[in-house]
């Protein structure tokens, strides 16, 4: 059952945590959490605070109010994990100025900084190159630079610098977004074996599995469940289909005492009648008569109130009941309509030469209404060829042909204006859509009122996906090729079931590269293209 609270020792403790963002918009208020010392995954609702209370969690974000206590060091992965392109290995290890002071000592440089800088670290290169090989980057020479590594690859890279650093508490970030499924359970393994504390934010069902218990942040409140997710959903579907009979009993209860009020009133008004016509035509005495009328508007006044009274309290229990019944909004996405002749050509790749090496030799083209999934390990260079058919990149040989138009959602969310608000963003793409148009549309993406004039620096990764989408569906003309790069990473549950669907009624074609095979299968995929890696050098 779900409690407030755990009884295991404390390794994270917040008190009267309070955030908002500088435009006002309050994301946490008043909370109070204290995070225990195993593995918690952190679920709840696209931008309901999961990410902001893990930056609040290591420092990176100063509270409006409240206090965060932690035991030793903390270290985060972040959501969307990006690495400076000129970077070293070594440098995105944080091991630079150690490995540097290591080789100066062994040259015979005896100088007292560079002892200083080692310390008792003089394994640092051996520690560094088996963490690499943990999460399978063994390949990766610690004097590279990580100008041509995938996505993928940076997530792991940083997690690799984590594992090396050792703090007390990890926090994990959407951690398996643009992983390929043996990056993933090479991830998975490290959570198995992590010995201290771990709180994971995330929409992998397989990953939540591993947790020993779900903490959801929900309406500025966490409330804990024992187990894995399953055991969370398992409850949460128990406790909404009784919060669901307890409203209909009290719709139930608030139905009869409206029938018995009536009823009671139709009583007392014959009663009344009846009273009138004696008094009238002197049945009894008129002493009499009045006496039992005043006794009787006394006990009508008495009955009435009393049938008022429980129809009050049966409209209360009703208004709780409805209160305990989860309303989880999910976005409502409705894909344009573009058909797509089936033997109409809509792309066309030619011995294709992509940056970073990746070939495509001969010729592929997409025709008519087709779903091409694109597939591969990290670093095969799958967002690449996206983006290179979005026409972001030019390809080092070959022909790119569209011959309709396209829309690209990238992986990084990079086409939102962060300093512009999100109905700003939206009519960028949109320039002849009524504002009126443009909120409506917002709406069905749960941007309603105020929420649409927040600013996109503020969002959450899911907020800032539902933005991204939103702008791209209303720009015109209408897309007839739809290229979705990771397009589920950042969903809830939820939403993944909306775009799923919407995916499904879309008439148009689509190309889309994603590790979520669950999602792949549900989206009608009718061919695969595999990318695979261009060969390396260890360096």
């Amino acid at each position: 059952m779900p409690s407030s609270s755990s009884s295991t020792p404390s390794a994270l403790t917040c008190t009267g945590l309070s955030f908002a963002w500088p435009d006002g918009t309050s994301v946490l208020d008043d909370l109070d959490l204290t995070v225990p010392s195993g593995r918690t995954g952190l679920v709840g609702r696209n931008g309901s605070g999961k990410s902001t209370l893990l930056r609040l969690l290591t420092g990176e974000l100063a509270p409006s109010a409240g206090s965060v206590h932690a035991v030793g060091e903390i270290g985060r992965l972040p959501q969307d994990a990006v690495l400076d392109t000129a970077l070293r290995v070594d440098e995105a290890l944080g091991i630079a100025a150690t490995r540097a002071a290591l080789h100066a000592v062994e040259r015979g440089e005896a100088a007292e900084e560079h002892f200083t800088a080692v310390g008792d670290d003089w394994d640092v290169e051996e520690r560094a190159h088996a963490a690499l090989g943990q999460l399978g980057l063994g390949h990766l020479g610690l004097d590279r630079t990580v100008g041509e590594m995938s996505g993928g690859e940076c997530v792991l890279l940083r997690l690799a610098a984590l594992l090396l650093a050792r703090p007390a508490a990890l926090l994990l970030d959407e951690p398996t977004n643009n992983l390929d499924l043996e990056a993933r359970h090479r991830l998975y393994a490290a959570v198995d074996s992590w010995p201290g504390t771990l709180v994971v934010v995330s929409h992998d069902r397989e990953l939540l599995e591993r947790v020993d218990r779900i903490a959801e942040l929900r309406d500025g409140e966490v409330v804990w469940y024992g187990g894995p997710y399953s055991v969370y959903e398992e409850i949460v579907a128990a406790t909404q289909e009784a919060a669901e009979r307890t409203v209909r009993a009290a719709e139930a209860d608030v139905r009869r005492q409206r029938r018995e009020l009536a009823e009671a009133q139709q009583k007392l008004s014959k009663r009344k009648r009846y009273g009138q016509k004696s008094y009238d035509n002197n049945v009894v005495p008129r002493i009499v008569a009045q006496e039992r009328k005043r006794a009787a508007q006394v006990s009508a006044g008495k009955h009435r109130t009393l049938q008022a009274q429980r129809l009050t309290e049966a409209r209360e229990r009703l208004g709780e009941a409805v209160e305990a019944v989860r309303d989880d909004d999910a976005i409502r996405i409705e894909l344009p309509h573009t058909a797509v002749p089936p033997g109409r050509e809509v792309l066309l790749l030619r011995d294709l030469t992509l940056r970073h090496g990746v070939r495509l030799e001969g010729e592929t083209a997409v025709r008519g209404p087709e779903r091409v999934a694109l597939v591969g390990r990290n670093g095969a260079g799958k967002s690449t060829l996206l983006r290179t058919i979005a026409g972001e990149l030019e390809p080092v040989a070959g022909q790119v042909a569209v011959r309709v138009p396209l829309r690209f959602l990238p992986q990084r969310l990079d086409v939102l204006d962060d300093e512009a608000t999100v109905t700003e963003n939206v009519a960028r793409f949109a320039p002849e859509a009524t504002p009126n148009r443009i909120r409506a549309r917002l709406a069905r993406f749960l941007f309603r009122g105020a929420k649409a004039d927040r600013r996109a620096g503020t969002l959450s990764g899911g907020e800032r996906f539902r933005a991204a989408l939103a702008a791209l569906l209303l720009a015109e003309p209408a897309p007839q090729l739809l290229l979705l790069d990771e397009p589920t990473n950042n969903l809830d549950l939820a939403s993944v079931r909306s775009l799923t669907a919407a995916l499904e009624a879309y008439e148009g074609a689509l190309v889309v590269a994603s590790h979520d095979e669950p999602f792949l299968a549900s989206i009608g995929i009718t061919r695969r293209l595999t990318l695979n890696p261009p060969a390396r050098n260890s360096g």
